[in-house]
């Protein structure tokens, strides 16, 4: 299982894959907790629910990151003037906040072999996945909720049998460790079933969901110790704090990636698709079957019964057109898998060039005309 997923986390480029996430993910980011922020308030007030989620980010990436967005959350929530203003604001805010599940999806969509987007429905695609992406930021807001709640009544029993059961501290941070072990895990399962445009098992999801949750909690450790011991933040100056964030993001993705390549080899060796005979249109258009992948050093049957007839054909003599060619190939019997549309520079710059234009749009407008009464802290 552990070499099938790192061949297909291979096969995948999930490297360059991670890195795109990652850019969404850091340009997304305050206008994510903006609204995280501001669902989950309306039950417990968006200072306790700032302050848990900043103690979090502190834990995790350092004092100078979680400063850094901090200072970038503040920014984008100053207060606003005017109807058009509010909306503008609002507008920008969602678009922000739901860029980043637009390049997961797309993440998603090619580790699960998802057919090709119908380009007659690309405004309905693009809507679609902003609602579903909208979704996914109330369902992290709920689920927030659900652990400030659980939080909250460990501290309630803790004054009610602190004073009895002498080990209660230690038990309360066990229980405090499996809520978040839970609450994790129940994020990844969202985020596999819901976002991939294939029909994915909840067998599968909650297996791989559970995987994932285990490498995040061990690999923010590593990470973290990474950080603090090689002195990133010191090599960048005065944007360490960025570089801190960056790298932390990067490594997670990489980490989330490698658990959505488990679910799918799970998935076609022990779950929900063991049993299929031949490749559907799901799995087939971008990348063949874990067999065919995992093979190092053996020739590829698919090559050589694509090459014979194809050079026979050319022997015959040149065509006129390609339709010989064409006619060669289809009696080969074999499909030929197109390249990756991460090594092509024209696939590349559009995203890059839009993703730039995007984060300098909800930086610039969301300063100019922020959405909400209030100066976040």
């Amino acid at each position: 299982m552990f070499k099938a997923t790192m061949v297909a986390w291979i096969d995948d480029y999930a490297p360059s894959m991670g890195a795109a996430l990652s850019y969404y993910t850091v340009f997304s980011l305050a206008p994510l907790l903006v609204i995280v922020i501001s669902v989950a308030g309306l039950m417990f007030g968006a200072d306790a629910v700032r302050g848990a989620i900043f103690a979090q980010i502190d834990g995790l990436m350092g004092a100078d990151a979680a400063r850094a967005i901090q200072d970038l959350l503040s920014s984008v929530s100053k207060p606003s003037t005017g109807i058009l203003g509010t909306v503008l604001g609002v507008v920008v805010l969602l678009i922000g906040a739901t860029t980043v599940f637009g390049e997961l999806q797309d993440a998603l969509d090619r580790i699960w072999r998802a057919p090709a987007r119908a380009k007659t429905t690309g405004l309905v695609t693009l809507v679609r996945t902003r609602i579903l992406s909208f979704g996914m930021i109330l369902g992290i807001a709920f689920l927030l909720m659900v652990s400030l709640v659980a939080g909250a009544g460990i501290a309630a029993l803790g004054k009610w049998w602190g004073v009895w059961f002498e080990g209660w501290e230690v038990l309360a941070q066990i229980i405090n460790a499996v809520v978040g072990f839970v609450m994790t895990t129940a994020v990844f399962a969202l985020i596999y079933k819901l976002m991939p445009r294939v029909k994915v098992s909840w067998g599968d999801v909650w297996v791989g969901a559970t995987v994932t949750a285990l490498l995040f909690t061990v690999g923010r450790f590593l990470i973290s110790l990474y950080i603090g011991k090689t002195g990133v933040a010191s090599g960048f100056g005065a944007a360490g704090s960025v570089a801190v964030i960056f790298v932390w993001v990067y490594y997670s993705a990489q980490v989330f990636l490698v658990g959505a390549e488990f679910t799918w080899v799970y998935a076609q060796r022990f779950g929900s698709r063991r049993h299929r005979a031949e490749p559907t249109p799901e799995d087939s258009l971008v990348a063949p079957p874990i067999p065919e992948r995992s093979q190092q050093g053996a020739p590829d049957l698919d090559v050589v019964a694509v090459t014979a007839p194809v050079m026979a054909s050319l022997r015959a003599g040149p065509a006129q057109d390609g339709g010989a060619l064409h006619a060669a190939v289809r009696a080969s019997g074999s499909s030929v898998h197109p390249p990756s549309p991460w090594h092509r520079p024209s696939a590349l710059l559009v995203p890059a060039v839009a993703g730039a234009a995007l984060g300098a749009a909800v930086v610039l407008i969301s300063r100019l005309l922020p959405w909400r009464k209030g100066r976040g802290s």
